[in-house]
């Protein structure tokens, strides 16, 4: 149901037309299901990937794919399909469904075999499901506001995160639910040391005199949308500078944005009692971004990543 004052609600992501992929086939959207004694439902072991249609083409296919084969790799698992048998597979579930704008969701976890905690020999599944995503930013870039959560980001000795891992984004969900319970659109999480980190699942960058700083990705992911604004800022001129921030920090930002595949490149308004325009720096790279994501030239799969300027700090 909807009216002027409210936008129809979707209907549940299990209730839907349509097929998804799953171990090799293409089933009905109904039946794409997993039995309740999965292991990877009970014990996190599940990894993920979220990928976004532009134009009727995934932005970075294969980068995203080689990720969710690493991500199992950190994870104890081997997923029975290659990058390329994955590219090949979320290409399918998109032409299938027709998507000129969407959103693909790569999914693997360890099947129902047993319940013992290490579960080396256990199966593991693989599904992709696509589905219509409209653009974040139809009518132009809207800033959201952030409140520092009293989650922190895990040390890189002591939780798998280079990982796109369930387990890593249960710290996620629990911080954007209390910060959206506060009235705030999303979390800041610290790190380990109590130093700036990231959103619930979205990389962090503060513009200080003209400049862009962010944290490195120690224990955070080295997002595929982070590095590929760090490129285009270099393309615009920008200086990038990757240093630890304390967050005392934010009182000197001009500008706060964070960057990922859901988000793109989305203003900051406010971190806590702080308030930041939406500027030229972060105007710039959401207009550098939209474009970049419709241009036809293929996945750079060897692409390196742009060198940024260090500090230690």
């Amino acid at each position: 149901m909807s009216d002027a004052n409210h936008a129809p609600v979707p209907p549940p992501l299990d209730d839907r037309d349509g097929t998804i992929w799953l171990d090799g086939r293409l089933v009905p959207w109904r039946e794409a299901r997993l039995h309740v004694l999965s292991h990877g439902l009970h014990y996190g072991g599940s990894v993920f990937e979220g990928e976004r249609v532009y134009g009727g083409r995934v932005f970075k296919l294969h980068e995203h794919s080689l990720r969710l084969v690493a991500s199992a790799r950190e994870m104890g698992f081997a997923l029975p399909w290659n990058a390329d048998e994955l590219d090949a597979a979320t290409r399918e579930v998109v032409a299938v469904a027709g998507l000129a704008e969407g959103y693909v969701r790569p999914v693997a976890w360890r099947g129902s075999d047993t319940l013992r905690l290490v579960a080396r020999d256990s199966s593991v599944h693989v599904a992709i499901a696509a589905w219509p995503w409209p653009q974040v930013f139809a009518s132009g870039p809207r800033g959201i506001r952030l409140r520092t959560s009293r989650w922190r980001r895990p040390a890189p000795d002591t939780a798998p995160v280079r990982a796109k891992t369930a387990a890593l984004y249960a710290l996620g969900s629990l911080a954007g639910q209390e910060a959206e319970e506060a009235g705030s659109d999303d979390a800041l999480l610290l790190d380990h040391r109590g130093r700036l980190a990231e959103a619930t699942g979205a990389n962090l960058f503060l513009v200080v005199d003209g400049a862009l700083h962010t944290p490195p990705p120690e224990c955070v992911l080295d997002g595929i949308t982070r590095r590929t604004v760090i490129a285009l800022a270099h393309g615009l001129g920008l200086t990038v500078v990757e240093r630890h921030l304390d967050p005392a920090e934010l009182s000197r930002a001009d500008e706060v944005f964070l960057t990922g595949t859901a988000y793109e490149v989305q203003p900051v308004t406010a971190v806590d009692a702080l308030e930041y325009p939406i500027g030229e720096v972060t105007s710039a790279l959401v207009e550098a971004y939209a474009r970049t994501v419709r241009e036809p030239s293929p996945d750079l799969t060897s692409e390196a990543a742009p060198a940024v300027a260090s500090e230690s700090g």
